[in-house]
């Protein structure tokens, strides 16, 4: 026998009928069974709110609910109890009815013996852990379910973006490549300049979706975060020269900062791939010449970098889903991308526990505030 006492709920409003259940419960093994007894369904679902209850016997005539809804609005409250139905019938229709409605059991008053009670409110319970462990399974195996769904879009979604992303470069080193073999002599040095600029290009393209498809690759797996000291306001400063040397003909970087920015520890490698990318997509999506504000400013022990273009901006309905690997906004037409940079960008800001947020209308620029600690906070893995 079980240690711990079963609470049963009586939920019965006839005084009769409650004292004769009770007497019978003195007479089962009494350290395994603890009765409450309660007149009123709201009583009943009150006590299941508040308490741990084992198993129901339910009247269904009570005085706050109609014969034919008790047992539904009481599941509908408390679906996980279970359930013993009490009936004054010997009615298998109206057995087959309360069993679909979600009782575990039924007991006919008047015909109820010792043994039939202690059996049926064992064997309730003991189906109520079952259909449990069911339900438990069924969400697991939903999930997985799911999981595997998400994947095989995940999937599809990839090979239609790198068919795409990898046919317009490669393509462009082929048509450049066969010019210069075919008309090499009939080319002028200036044209003949142009075409591997082209070639380089290309696989400057194609280098970059690499690294990112590896990269989104190696966040799945469990990128690692290595923190290190960091100057803020040299990184950015560098970094900023970097970007600007090489889109020196279509855009200015304007860097500032504010506030104490040391000391920092940040991963340094992380920190470069958020950036690079914010104002990789401030140049792409930006009109050419247009200004790019580039703000670092510490406070109350964060850092935050804002990087606001003068673009194209993101429409209202596209920024629930900015983050989601592979979407791309409706705006962009024929500018390349693949859709992974940002969904790159939240997991490296995820992995400092910082927060990434973008305030953006069509046609009136974008900003993006990314927001991290300046000293790695307490965290359970990293």
């Amino acid at each position: 026998m079980d240690e711990v006492p079963k609470h049963v709920l009586l939920v019965e409003d006839s005084p009769t009928d409650a004292a004769l259940l009770h007497r019978s419960f003195l007479h089962l093994e009494q350290s395994n069974w603890r009765l409450t007894h309660v007149e009123r369904l709201s009583s009943a679902i009150e006590v299941c709110f508040t308490e741990s209850v084992d198993v129901v016997l339910l009247d269904l005539r009570l005085p706050d609910s109609d014969e034919a809804e008790t047992l539904l609005e009481f599941r509908a409250s408390v679906p996980d109890v279970p359930v013993v139905v009490l009936t004054m019938m010997d009615d298998e229709t109206l057995a087959m009815q309360a069993m679909a409605g979600g009782a575990q059991d039924y007991l006919v008053k008047g015909q109820i013996t010792l043994p039939l009670l202690g059996r049926s409110l064992r064997y309730a319970i003991e189906r109520g852990h079952i259909l449990k462990r069911l339900q438990a399974s069924e969400q697991n195996s939903l999930r997985a379910l799911e999981q595997e769904q998400e994947l095989n879009l995940l999937k599809s979604s990839f090979i239609s973006m790198a068919s795409h992303e990898f046919r317009t470069p490669m393509t462009m080193i082929r048509t450049a490549v066969e010019l210069l073999q075919n008309y090499n002599h009939a080319l002028t040095e200036a044209k003949r300049q142009e075409y591997f600029d082209r070639i380089k290009t290309a696989i400057k393209q194609i280098m970059q979706l690499l690294d990112e498809v590896l990269l989104l690759g190696s966040t799945e797996v469990g990128l690692r975060y290595k923190p290190e000291s960091v100057n803020l306001v040299e990184f950015c400063t560098e970094l900023t020269e970097e970007l600007q040397f090489s889109n020196s003909d279509s855009h200015i970087i304007q860097f500032d900062h504010q506030g104490t920015c040391s000391p920092a520890v940040m991963d340094a490698a992380l920190l470069r791939h958020i950036l690079t990318n914010l104002l990789s997509n401030a140049f792409k999506y930006s009109p050419h010449g247009g200004d790019i504000q580039f703000t670092l400013c510490c406070q109350d022990d964060q850092a935050r970098f804002h990087i606001h273009d003068q673009g194209i901006g993101i429409p209202l309905k596209d920024q629930p889903h900015l983050f989601e690997t592979f979407y791309r906004c409706a705006n962009v037409g024929k500018i390349q991308g693949t859709g992974l940079g940002l969904a790159i960008v939240k997991k490296c800001v995820e992995l400092h526990q910082g927060q990434i947020q973008v305030c953006s209308e069509d046609d009136t620029g974008t900003t993006f505030t990314v927001t991290l600690p300046l000293q790695p906070r307490s965290r359970s893995a990293v």
